[in-house]
């Protein structure tokens, strides 16, 4: 191979080329997704089995990640080799099992024999392909056209765009089994109990509030001065939750809230007096004690807040959640 001193502006250019031909390649997956994508979701929701994703090559190492993404939320799958299937990995079909061949060209031989020997234990074959008319197409009980225009290698040889493209389809895919299961973060964190992701997951609510006299709280007769000398208090946390006579949670007072009322008051009013039932933000963000902390990071980042109240069944503030207090035990990102 001849090699060229490298050209920073054509690098550059040719690095946007290769990222714009697999983001029209997507896009135009999009546009594709038809019926086809439904009756596979509900396929695999009533396979009582699991799914088997088989490619051979690059193929292969797409198929597996798909496998591994579905296997983490919620739809159990594994990766077959077909070289390896063909001299007895085949036995890890089942009878019932959803199988999800990967081929472009819908003609790679290899795969092509480990779907005949899969209809003999009656498994259904579901075709990812760019050729509705391929071998592959004609012998799988549901077709997914995946075809890409062009290929983002310029030589035209590398799957690029393809692999690329089948891979967002396999994403699309674990999503949407994922959302149709109800998967939540805390069976996420079944499957993850490892690494940082695995304590970011196990870390609770419950294990990094407050409570107790750290709780700042008053009652919905208090006055804006009360509100105040209750925020400065409790570690100057700069909030209040406002609670009816049963000690149930009805309000918070923020200084946002404070800064909104001194900008409305007219010059001279002492707004020490004001009723807090008047000032205070109704409906608070809350989380119960059992809730993962990144679901609470979440809830704060959505509403642009930086504490939450944690309550108990009969809506009882029982204490509060900081986002520095999450933040604080590691890295945390939505």
């Amino acid at each position: 191979m001849t090699q060229h001193p490298c050209d920073p502006e054509q690098t550059l250019e040719r690095a946007r080329r290769v990222l714009k031909i697999e983001a029209d390649a997507i896009l135009h997956a999009h546009e594709m997704l038809d019926e086809s994508f439904t009756q596979l979701v509900q396929l695999i929701l009533n396979c009582e089995g699991k799914v088997v994703i088989s490619g051979v090559g690059k193929s292969g190492i797409v198929g597996a990640k798909m496998a591994a993404t579905l296997s983490s939320t919620g739809t159990p799958a594994v990766s077959l080799d077909p070289l390896n299937a063909l001299h007895g990995d085949l036995g890890i079909v089942s009878r019932g099992d959803v199988i999800l061949a990967l081929s472009n060209s819908g003609e790679t031989e290899e795969l092509l024999n480990v779907v005949d020997a899969s209809h003999t234990l009656d498994a259904k074959i579901v075709a990812l392909t760019g050729n509705v008319n391929s071998t592959l197409a004609q012998s799988a009980d549901i077709v997914l056209l995946v075809d890409v225009r062009h290929e983002a290698c310029p030589l035209g040889l590398a799957p690029t765009a393809s692999t690329a493209t089948v891979m967002a389809v396999g994403d699309a895919l674990a999503m949407a089994l994922l959302e149709q299961r109800r998967f939540t973060s805390k069976d996420f964190a079944v499957f993850h109990p490892g690494g940082s992701l695995g304590r970011r997951l196990k870390l609770r609510v419950k294990d990094i509030m407050r409570t107790g006299d750290d709780v700042p709280s008053i009652p919905i007769s208090a006055n804006l001065a009360h509100a105040m000398e209750e925020m400065t208090n409790t570690d100057n946390l700069g909030t209040t939750f406002v609670v009816n006579d049963s000690n149930q949670l009805v309000g918070v007072i923020t200084d946002g809230d404070l800064r909104r009322v001194l900008m409305r008051a007219e010059t001279g009013a002492d707004i020490r007096h004001f009723p807090v039932s008047d000032l205070m933000s109704s409906n608070p963000k809350v989380i119960d004690t059992d809730a993962i902390a990144s679901e609470a990071l979440r809830v704060m980042e959505l509403h642009s807040i930086t504490s939450l109240a944690i309550i108990d069944g009969d809506n009882r503030p029982v204490g509060i959640v900081l986002l520095h207090d999450i933040l604080g035990r590691g890295k945390f990102t939505i």
